[in-house]
C-alpha cells in the first residue's frame, strides 16, 4: 500500500492504493465518481478516458500508484462547474449519444481535440482523432456532429466538407 496526493476534479485527495490499483478504479470505487466507465478491460473503447495532467489518457491502463504526487485528474464529473459544458450541450444538441455508456469518454476526448484545434477543425479531423473510442449504438454521424458544434461553441473555427460517397 501506499499513499499519494492527487489533484481530482480541481480538489486534492490524498488516497491509499495498492500497487495494482488502476486509475479508473479510484475513480469509480474510491472517489465514487461512476462516471468513467469500465467498457472493455483491453484499453479498446475509451470508456474509461480522463484527463491526466493535461492529457487524455485511458484510465484503465494506468496504475494509480506510479503517479507522481500532485497529479491532475479531470474527469467527466469535472469538465464544467454548474452548467454543463459547451461540448455535453452539443452532445445534447445533436444527439450523439444514444445509450451513453461511451460518452463521458467521448465528451472529455472531444473537448481535447478541440483545445489541440486552435487553428481549426474538420469532420474528417474529428473522425481520425475520435479513433481511440468506441460507440457501439451509433454510426458516429451524430458524435462527430456533436463534436463539431461543441467547437464551434468553444470558439474554434470549423472547416465544412464536401461529403464523398
Amino acid at each position: 500500500m501506499s499513499e499519494i496526493t492527487l489533484r481530482i476534479n480541481g480538489k486534492q485527495r490524498r488516497v491509499t492504493v495498492e500497487g495494482r490499483t488502476l486509475l479508473v478504479d479510484l475513480i469509480r470505487d474510491q472517489m465514487n465518481l461512476t462516471g468513467t466507465h469500465v467498457g472493455c478491460d483491453t484499453s479498446q473503447c475509451g470508456a474509461c478516458v480522463v484527463k491526466l495532467d493535461g492529457d487524455t489518457v485511458k484510465s484503465c491502463t494506468v496504475l494509480t500508484a506510479t503517479l507522481p504526487e500532485g497529479t491532475e485528474i479531470t474527469t467527466i464529473e469535472g469538465v464544467s462547474t454548474g452548467d454543463l459544458h459547451p461540448m455535453q450541450e452539443a452532445f445534447s444538441k445533436c444527439h450523439g449519444l444514444q445509450c451513453g455508456f461511451c460518452t463521458p469518454g467521448l465528451v472529455v476526448t472531444a473537448i481535447d481535440i478541440v483545445e489541440r484545434s486552435p487553428d481549426g477543425l474538420s469532420a474528417s479531423q474529428v473522425r481520425k482523432a475520435l479513433k481511440g473510442n468506441l460507440c457501439r449504438c451509433t454510426g458516429y454521424q451524430n458524435i462527430v456532429a456533436s463534436v463539431l458544434e461543441g467547437a464551434r461553441a468553444m470558439g474554434v473555427q470549423v472547416t465544412e466538407e464536401k461529403e464523398t460517397v
